[in-house]
């Protein structure tokens, strides 16, 4: 079983003191978002868990206590993007840089991915713009990762209304494939794969393969461990991600990044956020009496592994 941490929230930025007590404790509860009322008991220990992917914008309140992590294989999706506050309003760019460097001096570039995702066109941060702020961050990182991973803005219908505030524009397959030939130059230059995160044009005349963003081929070279594992049908078409288990919840996250689709609520997150307790196996909630509790049934994806449930 490989843990992801989180796609629906930044655990790492926010609720690293919550993640490392229930490393402690061996379990976490999930809510169901698609139930509610139906939650979820994980097993965390290591005879289970095959390997951790965590995703952030800033991991900085988890440098001093990585080694906490030591038992399990774990890699970091870091995204890094030229945005200012008008789309990221509480991210300081700067810090996050060293941060990024940090942690890739701590545990190593092959661990350390960048995601410059996801890329938004608009009158202000135009193509020009982002080939001249690519190539900033690519000088800045490319001693200390080896991969970036690139998106376009989805619109989705709860981003939609933010997303034509600041008039985002919807780009089509050719102008895709322009973007991605001259950031693809730039990467090569720094010595940086560029790849791309659920896209599903084909890319390869560029020499640009599709991301695996939880990808249990760099947790078995990292653990030294086979694992067998397949496609996570619960993603979109175009994803290639191998199984996982999200043990986020959505509409925590208090970046406010106006092109979030996990958070489509400030209202609900500020409700959510006042129920945060580390101590809680729920992320920012209680287990009551009208929440069916089910322990969820796994299996270690490692050849030979232990079996639960």
């Amino acid at each position: 079983m490989i843990i992801s941490a989180s796609r629906r929230t930044d655990i790492p930025a926010f609720y690293s003191d919550w993640f490392f007590r229930r490393l402690e404790e061996g379990y976490v509860y999930v809510r169901n978002p698609m139930n509610f009322r139906r939650i979820y008991s994980v097993s965390l220990t290591r005879d289970v868990v095959d390997g951790i992917v965590f995703w952030t914008k800033n991991p900085k309140a988890m440098l001093p206590r990585l080694d906490l992590l030591d038992a399990f294989p774990y890699y970091f999706q870091f995204t890094l993007t030229p945005y200012d506050k008008s789309i990221e309003p509480n991210l300081e760019k700067t810090e996050v840089i060293e941060t990024f460097k940090r942690l890739s001096d701590e545990i190593g570039k092959d661990r350390v991915i960048w995601r410059y995702d996801p890329l938004i066109v608009t009158l202000e941060f135009d193509e020009r713009y982002h080939y001249s702020q690519f190539e900033r961050l690519a000088s800045e990182l490319c001693s200390f990762t080896n991969k970036c991973v690139i998106s376009f803005i989805d619109f989705y219908p709860k981003t939609k209304k933010q997303l034509n505030k600041i008039q985002a524009n919807e780009i089509d397959d050719a102008k895709k494939q322009t973007i991605l030939r001259e950031l693809s130059n730039i990467a090569t230059a720094f010595n940086l794969k560029l790849e791309t995160c659920a896209e599903a044009i084909d890319l390869s005349g560029l020499g640009i393969d599709p991301s695996r963003c939880v990808n249990a081929d760099l947790v078995s070279k990292i653990s030294g461990i086979k694992l067998d594992t397949k496609k996570d049908r619960n993603q979109r078409k175009a994803c290639r991600c191998h199984t996982s288990i999200d043990i986020g919840a959505y509409n925590t996250c208090p970046h406010g990044c106006i092109y979030c689709y996990a958070t489509f609520s400030r209202k609900a997150c500020m409700k959510n956020i006042k129920l945060y307790d580390i101590s809680s196996p729920l992320l920012c909630g209680v287990l009551t009496d009208e929440d069916i509790l089910t322990e969820r049934k796994i299996s270690s994806f490692a050849i030979g592994g232990y079996t639960v449930g």
